[in-house]
């Protein structure tokens, strides 16, 4: 019997048993998870690009914080087999790749072996879901976290870093041992919510910085800003409300605080415009825009931020 065949399902009755926890799509924000997690004693293996690998590898990953900076030696691999034998995978890939990497790690992963998307967008979840079936669960988490990849093995986190996750059979325990190792995680029955209201904060910032290649903090201040994230921010209000969509919170406020509490971060579309790759633009103002046709929502803003960086991108090469 090979090991992914022999690894139970993780439940609450392990929750104080040591996870291992594969990340596939190592990442800034599953290097900047599994580190911390690693830090606490759970076996993490990133799964990476080459170059990356070998520089955990060969010296562990570097985590730089406010508070440390330090070499967390864990596993890395480059392959999806890497999963075999995780009670829980973070799944961090692109949102452009999800169908993809979910089929890598299907034929690997252990039964009852948790699937956590954390990712960009508001139906990953769904889609990892269809490629595998019933066969394995399947649970969003929404992140708030501010981070950066520095150089091969090397990530520096810049603000935040909780986790909101999905019910299921192994919610609880993951919570808490996640929450041990110091990732505040929060259970949540509207997840879908949170998603939708993660969405409007990257809508509203992600396209702008990207174009602008300008941090959060700066960006603000100059003159209109302001204004073009109020109109954006309404028009994903509105195709929300159409979607029944229910979205906690303040969600204005919620805008407001991100460059207040994240001042120096580039959004993650900047940086890959600013190193010329594909990014997810289409599932964040791309998805507004489409959400909004299907229900008869007018969103001119986010379809010229959309279009706006699709053009950045092909004259880039992306």
């Amino acid at each position: 019997m090979t090991a992914a065949a022999a690894a139970p399902s993780y439940t609450a009755n392990h929750a104080t048993t040591p996870l291992r926890i594969a990340v596939m799509g190592a990442g800034a924000v599953g290097c900047y998870f599994g580190a911390l997690l690693a830090r606490a004693g759970h076996a993490v293996t990133l799964i990476g690009r080459q170059a990356h690998v070998e520089a955990i590898r060969a010296r562990g990953l570097r985590l730089q914080t406010a508070a440390f900076d330090e070499q967390v030696p864990m596993a890395a691999d480059t392959g999806p087999a890497a999963v075999s034998g995780a009670d829980v995978v973070l799944f961090c890939v692109k949102s452009t790749d999800t169908e993809s990497a979910a089929r890598q790690i299907e034929p690997h992963l252990a039964p009852g072996a948790l699937v956590l998307t954390l990712q960009n967008g508001v139906d990953n979840d769904e889609r990892v879901r269809a490629v595998l079936g019933d066969a394995h669960p399947v649970a969003a988490a929404v992140v708030y976290v501010a981070t950066e990849m520095a150089g091969p093995g090397h990530v520096r986190h810049h603000g935040r870093g909780e986790l909101v996750i999905a019910p299921s059979p192994a919610s609880a325990a993951i919570a808490q041992q996640f929450s041990a190792a110091g990732i505040a995680t929060e259970i949540s029955d509207n997840v879908r919510g949170a998603l939708w209201a993660k969405l409007v904060l990257n809508c509203a910032y992600n396209a702008l910085s990207a174009l602008a290649q300008q941090p959060y903090g700066r960006l603000v201040r100059a003159p209109g800003v302001s204004d073009v994230i109020a109109d954006v921010v309404a028009e994903c209000l509105a195709v929300a409300e159409a979607d029944g969509i229910r979205i906690p919170g303040d969600v204005a406020a919620a805008v407001s605080r991100i460059a207040a509490t994240m001042p120096g971060q580039l959004s993650s579309t900047a940086q890959d415009v600013a190193r010329g790759k594909p990014s997810e633009i289409d599932h964040l103002n791309g998805y507004v825009v489409q959400r909004g046709q299907a229900l008869g929502v007018a969103t001119p803003v986010n379809r010229a931020l959309w279009v706006l960086v699709k053009l950045v991108e092909s004259g880039r090469g992306a």
